[in-house]
């Protein structure tokens, strides 16, 4: 596995999922880490669970001074930020365009894009200073795939995923590495608001095709390898057995 002893990461949405996964897998790799989220309870308990090693930040996305804030914290705390997690992510309102609540829908793109620029925007400037980082997307195959539905979650994934390429043009040159991690389907919270919607061939998926979300948490780490620097301003795509073997998920 990965060794990142003595590397700090933050990780929003980090309350459970994917992002709950992600920072015990970056502990068990020797980082300390920093959970941040809207739900200060979960992330405090899962924060105690870790250890010594992990502090629990309460943090809206949406907002960019909350942003910023957690990025001072972790700097305070650790001493430096070397990787960003941009995880945070809603899958509601799953509605048709011509029916969806104009509301819900931009809230949905203030949580899935403009939360993944505030992490971005925040950490890029930090990380320049200290000589680089690591900054990691949670992606989605829609991206760049339509879906009945998903009309907000869609256009905001495809948005982060111009973000991630962006990211990589401006800050290759101060040592900055940004990816975009696809992981599929993963059996967390999100997958079963999916299933209850019965929205689109997804929500009919069997429970068992959805990858546990240990494995995108291990993916995570692995892109702060040197491993995984031919990915850099792309995404990787946990779909492909390739790369699971590379991660060490399969044979």
């Amino acid at each position: 596995m990965t060794d990142l002893t003595g590397k700090s990461v933050l990780i929003t949405g980090a309350s459970r999922g994917i992002g709950a996964a992600a920072a015990r897998a970056f502990a068990e790799a020797g980082a300390h880490v920093a959970l941040a989220a809207r739900s200060e309870g979960a992330i405090s308990t899962i924060a105690r669970e870790i250890g010594p090693q992990a502090i629990a930040l309460p943090c809206d996305v949406t907002d960019f001074g909350q942003v910023s804030d957690a990025v001072r914290a972790v700097v305070k705390s650790f001493g430096k930020l070397d990787i960003l997690v941009n995880n945070a992510a809603v899958i509601e309102p799953i509605s048709r365009l011509s029916s969806v609540d104009p509301g819900d829908w931009a809230e949905a793109l203030d949580i899935n894009l403009k939360g993944v620029f505030h992490g971005i925007r925040a950490a890029m400037p930090v990380m320049a200073a200290m000589g680089g980082g690591t900054i990691l997307t949670v992606s989605s195959g829609a991206a760049h795939n339509p879906m009945e539905g998903w009309s907000a979650y869609c256009t905001a994934k495809s948005g982060a995923a111009m973000l991630t390429r962006c990211a990589d043009l401006e800050g290759r040159e101060d040592g900055i590495r940004v990816m975009g991690l696809s992981p599929g389907t993963v059996a967390t919270d999100m997958q079963r608001q999916v299933r209850d919607s019965g929205v689109n061939p997804i929500s009919r998926l069997d429970w068992s095709e959805h990858v546990p979300p240990a494995w995108p948490a291990r993916a995570l780490v692995w892109m702060c390898s040197p491993d995984a620097d031919e990915f850099l301003g792309r995404e990787v795509q946990l779909r492909e057995r390739a790369i699971r073997r590379r991660v060490g998920l399969e044979a």
